[in-house]
């Protein structure tokens, strides 16, 4: 466990505790100020891309999906949502890609 005995909260002032700000306090206090075109703040901060690929879900039950249907390109993530998939009409598939944003023709 962690213990340093010279560790202090930054929210401790003398005898006093300052109430913690929210990201909105901070970033309204920034915007408030006169900063360099070069200095890095918070609503200023750009990150990379990530290298982790993107997560899928499951088109029927919304839990992270593992597989993706090669006949209609929905993602499921068991074989009886699977079963379930194969037994919906082309109209209803569409209407999931379409949500998913994944306009993508059936034939």
């Amino acid at each position: 466990m962690f213990k340093n005995p010279n560790f202090k909260h930054s929210n401790v002032v003398g005898n006093k505790k300052k109430p913690w700000r929210t990201l909105k306090q901070i970033l309204a206090a920034e915007q408030s100020l006169s900063w360099p075109d070069e200095a890095v703040t918070y609503s200023s901060l750009e990150a990379p891309p990530s290298f982790r690929p993107a997560k899928k879900y499951s088109d029927l039950s919304g839990l992270e999906a593992s597989y993706t249907d090669p006949q209609t390109k929905l993602n499921f993530a068991c074989s009886e949502e699977f079963a379930e998939i194969r037994k919906l009409p082309s109209d209803i598939v569409e209407g999931y890609l379409s949500l998913r944003k994944a306009n993508t023709q059936l034939q």
